[in-house]
């Protein structure tokens, strides 16, 4: 365990800002696994709305740090192509 001040202060602020990338890949996970659930109920409809929601999801976490752009461009891309090829 650290002994200086600041020291101390950063292993708390690590931890919590761990387990908020934690939860935020957690919903983005979640949300991909939604859009493949649609897809494979072969609900055309419901896929869109959960892809819609997904990106939304995935952007934001993008935007916050959690995932770099380029990542988050080819998750959107992935699941947006799957949602596109339906029948």
């Amino acid at each position: 365990m650290a002994n200086i001040k600041s020291a101390k202060k950063r292993i708390l602020v690590a931890r919590d800002r761990a387990d908020r990338n934690k939860a935020i890949r957690s919903g983005v996970k979640t949300a991909i696994k939604k859009v493949y659930a649609a897809i494979e109920a072969g609900d055309k409809a419901a896929a869109q709305a959960e892809l819609t929601a997904a990106t939304k999801t995935i952007e934001i976490a993008g935007s916050k740090g959690v995932y770099h752009k380029n990542n988050v461009a080819r998750k959107v891309s992935r699941i947006s192509k799957a949602v596109n090829e339906m029948a």
